[in-house]
């Protein structure tokens, strides 16, 4: 019994050093960053990696562009569309997930009723399950966070991690460089990443001369860019659009 306590603790030992390892890599890999752009993301090696087995070839579309070079109007609209309190929050906007985790609940109980078998079969019990839709309350320092270092799998664990991750982003880079490696590396389309390379393929000039609705469909595109990006110019796309031009106006730019 001692013998079996012993190993126990030593592998609780083990275990503890081993994620403060890992947080010290992720620490080492975050101060880096204050002085060099990141080469690629978790994210994007996995995205050429599923590109090279799926499609036997990796289309690719990236151009670094320093924090000047990004264009207000494409700043502006992205804060306002995915994060509008990103100039004043620590990293982590806890009402924001607290509503968003309130509506996840909703929806789930909603699609278990429906899913519900009906009582003697019949063609309800056949429909197709009704699937749902998971809403997200992350700032854009959580997703930089996420889309740097993790995977996409859902789990406290890697929840939790995500949040370290964006304590220390915030606490070493700053609100502008954070916003500059998240809109330079941000997936805009399948094998399209940065802010540079989406103003190219959608618009044909460079990011920093978006005019502002322009800028505001590139934002808009951002919670599912393989989806919008076969249709860019959707009534979805477009009405959604000119509602957060008329925001972009009230956000404030780090």
């Amino acid at each position: 019994m001692k013998t079996i306590a012993t190993q126990l603790a030593r592998f609780a030992v083990l275990l503890l050093l081993g994620a403060f390892a890992l947080q010290l890599y992720f620490l080492a890999r975050v101060a880096l960053m204050m002085a060099v752009d990141p080469q690629s993301t978790s994210f994007q090696r996995s995205e050429i990696w599923r590109l090279a087995l799926e499609k036997h070839a990796v289309p690719w579309s990236q151009a670094w562009r320093p924090y000047e070079k990004l264009g207000e109007p494409l700043k502006r609209a992205v804060i306002a569309s995915e994060d509008a309190r990103f100039a004043d929050h620590t990293g982590v906007e806890w009402d924001a997930i607290e509503v968003a985790w309130e509506r996840n609940q909703r929806a789930e109980a909603r699609a278990e009723k429906l899913n519900a078998p009906a009582h003697g079969g019949g063609p309800a019990a056949k429909a197709v399950p009704v699937r749902v839709k998971v809403v997200g309350g992350s700032t854009i320092t959580q997703q930089l966070a996420k889309n740097l270092f993790l995977s996409g799998e859902r789990s406290l664990v890697r929840k939790g991690q995500e949040f370290v991750i964006t304590l220390m982003l915030e606490g070493l880079l700053g609100k502008p460089r954070i916003l500059e490696i998240y809109l330079n590396n941000v997936e805009w389309g399948e094998g399209v990443f940065g802010a540079e390379a989406a103003s190219q393929h959608y618009f044909h000039v460079d990011a920093d001369r978006l005019a502002a609705l322009q800028a505001a469909r590139l934002a808009v595109m951002l919670p599912a860019p393989k989806r919008f990006e076969k249709r860019p110019a959707s009534p979805y796309v477009l009405d959604r659009a000119a509602t957060v031009a008329a925001r972009m106006g009230d956000v404030e730019v780090p």
